[in-house]
């Protein structure tokens, strides 16, 4: 199909999954692959730059530090410990008899983990990692959304995830967050994630997030909402750190695992 009529949007995420793939980007290999000029794909590298997704060099683009995440197997093998403690602790927020969106991570699979423990309880996801983890559990009941695959991260996106969240009511969202910053809020790390994790954040009533030290004071290039949108942080930081004060300052509540 010729993609000289591609949106802005489709565009750019064009660019970036070819930038996470290989690192750098050059722009007549760009205009060559989604047949558009030259100055079409300056213009969309220009505006991805200001939105923190790479850095711009002569000639093409590279990846910019801190811009993205590591692959999923390897966050999987970081903070274990923490991650565990921060599970446990959070499966004591969730009441029997609830309605829970569970967004995918890390940290909220060692939640799913523990689930079980729970009776009555309702999870829905857009994340194929947590239903797998529930799919053993006969006293969950699991409701996957649909959408289009994300291979890398086995996340469903897209406009069916978000109609589909339409036809429910969801108490709590449990998120675990690439970045969570007093100014910024909750941060993500991928622009074409950002649409669909924004449409999870304000399908729940309240939104919990689990989010180990290493994440506070870290800021993603996309932001997915306002710091007084979490209603609860569960966290192994103590409670100097800048954004529990500030959280606590908002009437959020802080739970330290």
């Amino acid at each position: 199909m010729a993609t000289e009529y591609l949106l802005a949007p489709q565009r750019r995420h064009a660019v970036l999954t070819r930038l996470r793939r290989r690192g750098t980007v050059n722009v007549q290999e760009l205009s060559d692959l989604l047949r558009i000029s030259a100055s079409t794909v300056r213009r969309d590298l220009r505006d991805l730059e200001l939105q923190g997704m790479l850095r711009r060099v002569h000639g093409g683009a590279t990846t910019v530090d801190g811009a993205s995440e590591p692959e999923q197997p390897q966050r999987a093998s970081t903070q274990l410990e923490e991650k565990g403690r921060i599970a446990a602790a959070a499966l004591r927020l969730i009441p029997d008899h609830s309605t829970v969106l569970i967004s995918g991570g890390t940290t909220t699979e060692a939640l799913a983990a523990r689930l079980g423990e729970r009776r009555g309880l309702t999870v829905v996801t857009n994340a194929l990692p947590i239903a797998q983890a529930l799919s053993a559990t006969a006293n969950v009941d699991v409701i996957v959304l649909g959408g289009v695959l994300r291979h890398r991260e086995q996340s469903l996106l897209g406009h069916l995830t978000e109609h589909a969240l339409h036809e429910l009511q969801i108490g709590h969202i449990i998120t675990s967050a690439f970045g969570l910053d007093v100014d910024a809020g909750l941060t993500g790390a991928h622009v074409d994630e950002a649409q669909t994790d924004r449409a999870l954040l304000a399908a729940a009533r309240s939104v919990v997030v689990l989010a180990d030290d290493s994440k506070l004071g870290r800021r993603g290039p996309v932001r997915l909402a306002p710091l007084e949108r979490v209603a609860t942080l569960v966290t192994d930081a103590g409670p100097e750190h800048p954004v529990c004060q500030a959280l606590d300052a908002c009437g959020s509540t802080v739970v330290h695992a």
